[in-house]
């Protein structure tokens, strides 16, 4: 089984059957809603974003296509190829759409979002942020909807944690690939595992929480060692 951190189905992605990866911190690719707990998928959710915000869904589809915010500084805007600052302005272009009310000139035919530039500490003043953004309410209850994702502060629900568990105490090996181990819904499945006299390797670059417990440690890129192991399956067999 894996046992991922991640929340953006990579794993599923390059093809390792959905019932044998455990999303340990829930995934991007759902939402839920806070109150009577509907669940349905991010995809479903966009395009009714994109319905109820017009504007912003043609500025997201720009971006897409390569086309640079627009920076503002000082009451002005600006394109980012005018200016010095502009690294620092694009960086955030990811949140701070105008939705349904562009304050800045059409360019290419669409509403380009204003993008404030950003300071050496990266604070960023955000003026009417959101305005004029209608953000849809659950479609059973109507409502607040939240990614199904356990953001910090937030717990792990009981049943996925109790499976998280099962599984690290039946396994005879654990392989942590490219985790550093310091949130304890991580290490306490090192804990589980190592109470069961099951070995455990750390595939990492940098210091990890189990690096003293550990059976084995190789500070290596993950991508490259597993890269590594699936062009050579010869390498996964064990040496007699």
């Amino acid at each position: 089984a894996v046992i991922t951190q991640n929340v953006d189905r990579l794993h599923h992605k390059a093809g390792t059957p959905h019932d044998r990866v455990l999303e340990l911190h829930g995934t991007t690719h759902e939402v839920h809603c806070l109150d009577c707990g509907h669940m349905m998928a991010r995809s479903e959710l966009q395009a009714t974003l994109a319905a109820l915000n017009p504007a912003a869904a043609q500025e997201e589809a720009r971006l897409r296509a390569g086309g640079g915010p627009i920076v503002s500084g000082g009451g002005s805007s600006i394109a980012p190829s005018q200016s010095s600052s502009s690294s620092s302005g694009s960086s955030n272009s990811g949140s701070g759409s105008s939705g349904g009310q562009p304050s800045s000139q059409p360019s290419q035919g669409t509403a380009p979002m204003v993008v404030p530039v950003m300071r050496p500490d990266g604070d960023v003043e955000l003026r009417d942020a959101g305005q004029g953004f209608v953000v849809p309410p659950c479609p059973q209850c109507g409502g607040v909807l939240k990614p199904h994702v356990v953001f910090f502060g937030d717990n792990i629900p009981k049943p996925r944690t109790e499976r998280s568990l099962a599984l690290a105490r039946s396994a005879d090996l654990v392989l942590v690939v490219g985790s550093s181990l310091m949130v304890y819904s991580a290490y306490r499945l090192i804990e589980a595992a190592l109470g069961n006299s099951a070995q455990v390797v750390i595939l990492n670059v940098g210091p990890t929480r189990a690096d003293k417990v550990a059976t084995a440690k190789l500070a290596v890129r993950a991508g490259e060692a597993l890269m590594r192991l699936a062009t050579h399956p010869r390498l996964l067999l064990p040496r007699i």
